[in-house]
């Protein structure tokens, strides 16, 4: 009897097995078929045995929601009416089964942002409101908020946001949080990409030529960069005039003894009225000098400069700045530091300063192209008074032109910007006649004042 129950025991485990080996090869078979599908773009002809793999062994391969993806994206943009929505739910379905099935190789944050995102370009046909779509993504921010990092989403949550203040159904208070959420994960983004870029960029420097694999990266680095560029735009102009003197100063006036306690909240609104110049108000001092006092840091001490310029007290606002570069430990950080206090500099005039604090602010984030912009502004600024002759005065230019040409190297969001400013330039700086006329092709000029560089004129 024992024998019998150990032969049936046996015989059922071997059934097993074969049954699982063949699911696994008509599994296998099935996989190979509609993955060659999807790689011809073939997407019609690998619905179906991509269906089938899909509803039986859910578990057997990541390529069933990699492939599934774009099958599902092709069906979406190829169907209308109800269709289209079953496609659509199903594509949200997909996303929460690869969630549930391989969580290891899934990002919460990014799929749920994903499915808010898929919602939200679809909410018509969807027939979602904007508070749903809303509490979507905020709910897709909270379960992750590392990895809810895509940009366009990044953007559609804040307007949601905006939206529903605009339509009396979100305080400004809840607004203005909101504002700083996203324009801080987006700063992380930035840093987060500027870093890796940063690196490559030292690669090529140093003369070295990138393999292929770090020219594929640097590509996709860029790409990032610029979306976040464009959406740090399109956020404020979003925002507008909501954020004004007007409306901050009573809102933080209010909140004021409640949080004066909170380095996080003095952080936040301290910046906010820094940087839409309501730094005239009381309140301001008032915040610097309590964030100041509760923690001091490199925001606390650039506040309390600003405070001395305001003050016309220079020197003083110097050494605040100096002093927020000192507590700044982070690279990144201290290269926005370095930049914002040049800028200042720039404004009075005080270029050869400025200068040395872009310089800064590229040793530390070299794909930062805007200090590059901001040298070459100065510079062309300077022309009339650098120089001993009108042609030598007027080839600063040149020195221009070769500045902003370096932020059109490095930064990917400043292209366009550094290609006008290079025309400008050159358009300024002698003709080819003048330079015949002149016998000089070739040579340097040496540019005193400030500027103490040279510059090669054009050979013709």
């Amino acid at each position: 009897m024992k024998t019998k129950i150990t032969l049936l025991f046996t015989l059922l485990f071997l059934g097993l097995n074969i049954g699982f080996a063949q699911q696994d090869e008509e599994s296998m078979t099935k996989l190979s078929i509609f993955h060659e599908y999807v790689k011809a773009k073939n997407y019609d002809a690998a619905y179906e045995p991509w269906m089938a793999v899909r509803n039986k062994a859910p578990k057997f391969n990541i390529a069933i929601y990699a492939d599934g993806d774009k099958i599902l994206a092709h069906k979406i943009k190829n169907s209308t009416g109800a269709e289209k929505v079953s496609f659509i739910k199903d594509l949200l379905k997909l996303w929460e089964e690869r969630v549930t099935n391989f969580p290891s190789k899934t990002k919460k944050g990014e799929y749920a942002a994903k499915g808010c995102q898929l919602m939200y370009d679809n909410r018509e046909a969807l027939g979602k409101t904007k508070e749903e779509l809303y509490e979507c993504f905020d709910a897709a921010y909270e379960l992750d908020k590392a990895t809810f990092t895509n940009p366009k989403s990044l953007y559609t949550y804040f307007s949601l946001m905006v939206d529903l203040y605009d339509a009396g159904k979100k305080p400004a208070k809840d607004l203005f949080n909101k504002y700083d959420d996203v324009v801080e994960k987006k700063d992380e983004e930035v840093k987060n990409y500027s870093e890796k870029l940063n690196k490559l960029i030292a690669k090529e420097d140093a003369g070295t030529e990138l393999t292929k694999k770090e020219k594929s990266y640097k590509k996709s680095y860029e790409s990032y960069l610029k979306a976040y560029d464009q959406i740090s735009g399109s956020i404020d102009q979003k925002l507008g005039d909501r954020a004004n003197c007007e409306n901050l100063i009573p809102l933080y006036r209010r909140d004021f003894e409640e949080n004066k306690g909170n380095a996080i909240w003095l952080q936040r609104a301290a910046g906010k009225m820094s940087e839409k110049e309501c730094t005239d108000d009381p309140l301001f001092f008032e915040m610097v000098n309590a964030y100041h006092e509760l923690s001091p840091s490199a925001n606390s001490a650039y506040y309390l400069g600003i405070l001395k310029d305001k003050e016309k007290k220079s020197s003083e606002a110097i050494a605040f700045y100096e002093q927020a570069i000192s507590l700044e430990a982070d690279d990144f950080k201290k290269a926005k530091l370095y930049n914002r206090i040049a800028l200042k500099l720039k404004a009075r005039k005080s270029y050869s300063k400025a200068r040395s604090y872009f310089r800064q602010a590229l040793k530390l984030n070299p794909s930062n192209g805007r200090p590059h912009l901001s040298i070459a502004a100065m510079y062309a600024a300077s022309a009339k008074n650098c120089g001993d002759s009108n042609f030598n005065k007027r080839a600063v230019y040149w020195l221009a032109a070769d500045e902003a040409r370096k932020a059109g190297r490095v930064d990917p969001t400043q292209k366009k910007n550094a290609a006008k400013s290079v025309a400008n330039y050159l358009a300024k700086a002698p003709s080819k006649s003048e330079i015949f006329s002149e016998g000089n092709a070739g040579q340097t000029i040496d540019i005193g004042c400030w500027i103490g560089a040279s510059v090669k004129v054009p050979k013709l």
